[in-house]
């Protein structure tokens, strides 16, 4: 997709569905955070976003929270289907509900993974970033998973995560910490799934608690033995929620 004459890049599985799932990763990470919701066996079409200077996409200067709702708002506009749905993780959690209070008429629903209505970052986390990317990365497994995951899973992660770079994987974390919509969650009137796994060292289940207490229309399911990145370390789980609460709207 071109974007003031950048490339943003997104994975595109498509089928003859009239609905579509947009999914949006969150700090320092890229569209295949979500390769588990693109390969299995959808009966609607998925999207995985790359946002700017992250994975596929072209670099760009200076990254902000309001870059990113307006690359989305400009891939939605483009897109032809009845339903629109957006999944956010984390960081992207804050994208779709930054979105959603900007058009809520465009949406049919959100899911909302491991993420919450205001998102502060630990100074330890932007120090590490700051002085020291390697370190920051062995912490950031420490503390992303579930102590039940397996090794494979998390340095996977790692790997993919060390591409994205210490100076994009901060702006992230900053715009997460000026993150607020605390106040606003009662507002959200769309279906609303919320996935949180119970391990979740970085937005704890009483993050996603808060959601399922404040959205009128929302289900929580909460995920055992999984942390920060559960729709990587228990995707079955997760997917099964998906496509359930997929199927509740049709």
């Amino acid at each position: 997709m071109d974007y003031n004459g950048k490339k943003v890049f997104y994975e595109y599985r498509k089928n003859n569905s009239k609905t579509v799932i947009i999914f949006i990763h969150g700090s320092g990470g890229d569209a295949s955070t979500w390769k588990n919701q693109i390969l299995a066996n959808n009966s609607h079409s998925v999207i995985a976003l790359d946002l700017p200077s992250h994975g596929k996409s072209d670099k760009f200067e200076k990254l902000s929270l309001n870059l990113y709702v307006d690359v989305l708002t400009k891939l939605i506009e483009a897109l032809n289907y009845e339903r629109i749905i957006l999944g956010g993780h984390s960081l992207g959690g804050a994208v779709i509900q930054s979105y959603y209070f900007l058009y809520p008429q465009n949406l049919d629903g959100l899911i909302l993974i491991s993420t919450g209505a205001k998102l502060r970052v630990s100074p330890a986390i932007l120090e590490s970033l700051k002085q020291d990317y390697e370190k920051y990365l062995i912490y950031l497994n420490n503390v992303a998973f579930s102590k039940k995951t397996k090794n494979s899973i998390m340095n996977e992660y790692k790997d993919k995560s060390s591409l994205i770079g210490a100076e994009v994987t901060y702006q992230d974390f900053k715009i997460c910490d000026n993150f607020d919509l605390f106040e606003k969650t009662n507002l959200i009137k769309a279906p609303s799934l919320i996935i949180c796994g119970t391990d979740d060292k970085l937005t704890p289940v009483k993050y996603s608690q808060y959601f399922h207490n404040k959205i009128p229309n929302s289900t929580l399911v909460l995920i055992e033995n999984a942390g920060h990145m559960v729709m990587l370390e228990k995707y079955k789980e997760v997917n099964e929620s998906i496509i359930k609460f997929v199927k509740s709207l049709e």
